[in-house]
């Protein structure tokens, strides 16, 4: 396959990724939905059903979905991303650019889905939390290291899994995800995929989500703020996109990614 054809397959995939998962969070905590307060493991099983059919879409090139998953096979020592498609430094790149931008386009996609229960909202805090991640216990570093534990699991299933074929690889990878969500989301949200936080993080921050209300955050998170400590202040004026902690669910699962396909050189 080419760079354009690499590019689309994933970006299509990562698309229907993000729209059903951002979706799912946003059905959860905007006002006025029918899924209102549906809880946490309605959004487990939401994200989970995203991975499916995104694999699905996403099967000429493997259905990555998530640069942790390209980058642990990668450092896996495999020799193709998918049958038919060598790893080189193009192929990695259109591999990373389509997941990112698909990521972007499906939550665009469900903000358009859910306008009306975007400006029925007065939380802003709600409204970035549907298309980003938002750890309850601001700590950088045990966050990320729940990211790098986290994506390792699903990093090292997934490799395990393609050892193993059985026909049930988009199943299998969906419920994978939702026991993720259900045993270790709860610190962080479980983004295990740079593109599915930073790409609707940023698609947050372009689209016209306008901030209806105050929202407390923690001191160290607000702009301009140099201290990371858990005391609370009110944001400053504008949208709030919490740029300080968007390293974590980025910069985490990469290492966990990487650290998982080291492992699966070795175990499988």
């Amino acid at each position: 396959m080419n760079f354009g054809s690499i590019f689309l397959s994933e970006a299509l995939g990562t698309g229907v990724l993000a729209l059903l998962g951002v979706g799912v969070v946003a059905n959860v905590l905007l006002a006025r939905t029918k899924g209102f307060d549906g809880g946490w493991l309605l959004i487990n099983f939401g994200w989970g059903l995203g991975v499916f059919g995104g694999v699905y879409v996403a099967y000429k090139t493997g259905g990555h979905l998530n640069p942790a998953v390209t980058v642990g096979i990668l450092f896996s020592g495999a020799h193709e991303y998918a049958p038919g498609i060598d790893i080189t430094a193009a192929t990695t790149i259109a591999y990373l650019a389509g997941q990112l931008v698909g990521a972007f386009l499906g939550a665009t996609a469900a903000y358009l889905a859910y306008k009306k229960h975007f400006d029925a909202e007065p939380d802003a805090g709600k409204k970035l939390g549907v298309f980003a991640t938002v750890p309850e216990i601001r700590s950088y570093r045990w966050n990320f290291a729940t990211e790098v534990i986290a994506t390792f699991v699903l990093v090292l299933v997934i490799i395990g899994i393609g050892h193993t074929p059985s026909g049930l690889g988009p199943l299998a990878a969906a419920l994978l995800v939702v026991g993720i969500g259900a045993s270790l989301g709860g610190p962080t949200g479980y983004a295990i995929n740079p593109a599915r936080d930073l790409g609707p993080r940023l698609a947050h921050a372009v689209l016209p989500v306008t901030r209806t209300a105050a929202m407390r955050v923690p001191a160290g998170a607000a702009v301009g703020a140099r201290s990371a400590d858990d005391a609370e202040t009110t944001a400053p004026q504008g949208k709030y996109n919490d740029w300080a902690y968007a390293w974590v669910p980025v910069l985490g699962p990469l290492v966990g990614g990487a650290l998982a396909g080291l492992v699966a050189a070795v175990a499988f």
